[in-house]
């Protein structure tokens, strides 16, 4: 699963023993050596797209990280590329990574809580990769409602979600066993370690949306796929402020 350059059995064990905040401070520095980082191919059918619903201004990249996405909203975007994330040390590897630019867009990086957002509504488009396991299901709607908050009308916020697993799928099983893994270690052991991903599912992440002030439509994203019934195996959400 991991590249040589990435982390330790022991350095992921002291991490997944920390806060979130720490544990991915601690990562940082090998986290794009890890699968943890969102692949190339998600990230660029994903780009594809959002230059079919641009032009954009100004990006915001929602739980950044060291920036993957950050690299996708330099495609997108002409004027101002934001990344925001609650580790400093994930921050600190995405700047390193990234260098500096003296052409647009304009790239910042951020040290925030999402549920907290530093900013007025100064952005046309919003997205985020990999990060709503972080999240329990009760902080969601606080988590929209600031996206929202920092959009201006007629924003979008805009990520991609994963077909869930065949129930009795191998995948089904591995992602059933690691959330029980999570919900004891956090059980015995503080402070907690929120990564719970099978919480987050379509249908209750749109009436969340909705009830954010979004408008939501779903776009396939065919370059990864479809199951065995036809139905795309992952999907772009596309979430619309009102005007």
């Amino acid at each position: 699963m991991f590249a040589p350059q990435g982390p330790t059995l022991r350095e992921l064990a002291v991490q997944a023993l920390s806060s979130v905040e720490r544990g991915y401070d601690l990562l940082a520095p090998k986290f794009d050596r890890t699968p943890f980082r969102t692949p190339d191919a998600v990230l660029g059918p994903v780009t594809r797209a959002l230059r079919a619903l641009g032009p954009f201004d100004s990006g915001l990249d929602v739980c950044c990280g060291t920036g993957a996405g950050m690299d996708v909203l330099r495609q997108v975007c002409r004027e101002r590329v934001t990344g925001v994330d609650l580790s400093a040390g994930m921050l600190a590897a995405g700047r390193a990574a990234a260098g500096t630019a003296a052409t647009a867009p304009r790239v910042e990086w951020v040290r925030a809580d999402a549920l907290a957002l530093p900013f007025g509504p100064d952005f046309d488009l919003a997205v985020s990769f990999g990060a709503f396991g972080h999240f329990l299901p009760r902080e969601r709607p606080q988590l929209f409602t600031q996206v929202h908050s920092v959009l201006r009308p007629g924003g979008r916020f805009v990520f991609p979600i994963v077909a869930p697993a065949r129930p009795g799928s191998r995948a089904y099983w591995s992602l059933l066993a690691f959330d029980a893994a999570m919900r004891v270690r956090n059980a015995l052991w503080h402070p907690s370690f929120v990564m719970y991903y099978r919480t987050f599912r379509l249908t209750e992440v749109r009436t969340e949306l909705a009830r954010a002030g979004f408008t939501v439509e779903l776009q396939a994203l065919p370059e990864l796929g479809r199951r065995p019934d036809g139905s795309p195996r992952c999907r772009l959400v596309v979430a619309t402020r009102a005007r």
